[in-house]
């Protein structure tokens, strides 16, 4: 089943794999400047002129329902069901179909059927419409609006805190630290008086939000101004996406610094340290991060499970064999992702499992370490290469787009929106929202 949306005139319409920050604006020939992209909304599927409704039925779908179980407990005729499903069936995978879906039934004074509408999301609505004595069922092109806005503030207490104190939403924060996972433990490195800026997309429907889309530019600086990170959403000619410095690196590297990126630093790698709860003396090899009970654990890199289960004082414990030599362990788990086991190929940033206090611990925490040849290393002292380094045209381009965003910023406040473009959705296309 295609969903999906499209620029016009633009040959990308892919937002998880746009060109960057290109993807705002559309570039004219022969010109430096980006400019508005002009477009028209496409409405819902009218009804002919001489259709007249008669009544509208609407429904929910219900956890269990069919959709034909949720048009009979709607009063739906009989035969305007079938004609529905009928209909339906060439574009709308009934397979993919979910509690809290909606739907709309208009019917004439016969009690037939002139339109149906169905909706999975705002992103997603099928129409089944009477064209004189036939009916046309398809996906429906949906208009939406996209705003860019900046915001920039300043770290008082925690990262979270102060995306809080600004009202946005933890799906911001959580993809903010996201960005930086690789380059910055805001466990331990996060200070009063630091400063953030992010530019991110929001997208309406005839003026009602519906979700965040990239974050294209995100930065991060301590508060004496002399460390400063920043990243940069681009995508390379060969459609992969990321954010990079300014310098061109990609800010992913091979190993993450924190596999619970907004936990709390409550014990550092030590060769002695007085164990909380026996009380004596002896190594921590690793680090804990405290985090509630239920936080999402993400593997560190790339790599193979060599051990899921219960061992010692760790209780629940995951260990993530890497290349060159490397394991990562991951303790104290309250369980495990649905699905894990031994042997299961995993992927940087995949959901391993969850923080808990299994095993020998005084409150909900991970205990984290990192091994190279069955040596046990600081994770946060450990320096690893970016994944990639943009070159050649996908450097120029991407320094032409990074000069028009700096550009667009250095005149922007605190809070702005710095730009508002429209697109159609259209069925071929899709998009993705955090």
């Amino acid at each position: 089943m295609a969903c999906g949306g499209v620029y016009l005139e633009q040959s990308s319409s892919r937002l998880d794999n746009n060109d960057g920050f290109k993807n705002n604006f559309q570039e004219k020939r022969g010109q430096n400047t980006l400019v508005p992209l002009a477009v028209q909304a496409v409405s819902p599927p009218a009804l002919p002129l001489a259709a007249k409704i008669s009544e509208t039925i609407t429904g929910e779908l219900l956890p269990g329902d069919t959709f034909m179980a949720a048009m009979k407990r709607a009063e739906v005729p009989d035969s305007v069901r079938h004609q529905i499903i009928n209909n339906l069936n060439s574009c709308l995978d009934f397979r993919r179909l979910r509690p809290r879906d909606i739907f709309s039934v208009d019917l004439d004074e016969d009690g037939e059927l002139l339109r149906c509408i169905y909706e999975t999301d705002p992103l997603h609505r099928y129409t089944v419409i009477k064209r004189d004595d036939t009916f046309v069922a398809a996906q429906d092109e949906i208009p939406l609006q996209v705003k860019t806005v900046s915001i920039s503030g300043t770290v008082t207490s925690s990262l979270f805190a102060s995306f809080q104190s600004l009202n946005l939403s933890p799906k911001l924060i959580y993809s903010f630290a996201d960005i930086f996972a690789s380059r910055l433990d805001f466990n331990t490195e996060t200070q009063p008086g630091d400063s953030f800026s992010i530019v991110y997309e929001e997208y309406y429907q005839n003026d009602k939000f519906i979700g965040f889309g990239n974050i294209l530019y995100a930065k991060y600086g301590d508060k004496s101004g002399q460390e400063v990170q920043e990243g940069i959403y681009h995508t390379r000619q060969d459609g992969f996406s990321a954010h990079f410095t300014p310098g061109g690196e990609e800010l992913g590297t091979s190993f993450l610094r924190s596999p619970v990126p907004m936990g709390r630093l409550t014990s550092k790698f030590s060769w002695r340290r007085k164990h909380p709860i026996l009380g004596v003396i002896r190594p921590h090899l690793g680090v804990d991060l405290a985090a509630p009970t239920g936080t999402p654990i993400m593997a560190s890199a790339d790599g193979k499970i060599v051990f899921c289960g219960v061992r010692g004082g760790f209780g629940k414990q995951v260990v993530i064999q890497h290349p060159n030599g490397y394991k990562t362990y991951y303790g104290h788990l309250s369980r495990f992702a649905k699905g894990l086991h031994n042997g299961l190929k995993v992927k940087q940033k995949n959901i391993i499992g969850y923080v808990g206090s299994t095993g020998r611990a005084t409150g909900p925490h991970l205990d984290y370490r990192i091994a190279q040849n069955n040596q046990f290393k600081n994770p946060f002292a450990l320096k690893f290469k970016p994944r990639s380094i943009l070159n050649g045209p996908d450097l120029a381009y991407f320094n032409q787009t990074t000069d028009q965003l700096m550009a667009m910023l250095d005149k922007s406040t605190s809070q702005q929106i710095l730009y508002v473009r429209t697109f159609i959705l259209k069925p071929q296309d899709s998009i993705t929202l955090l």
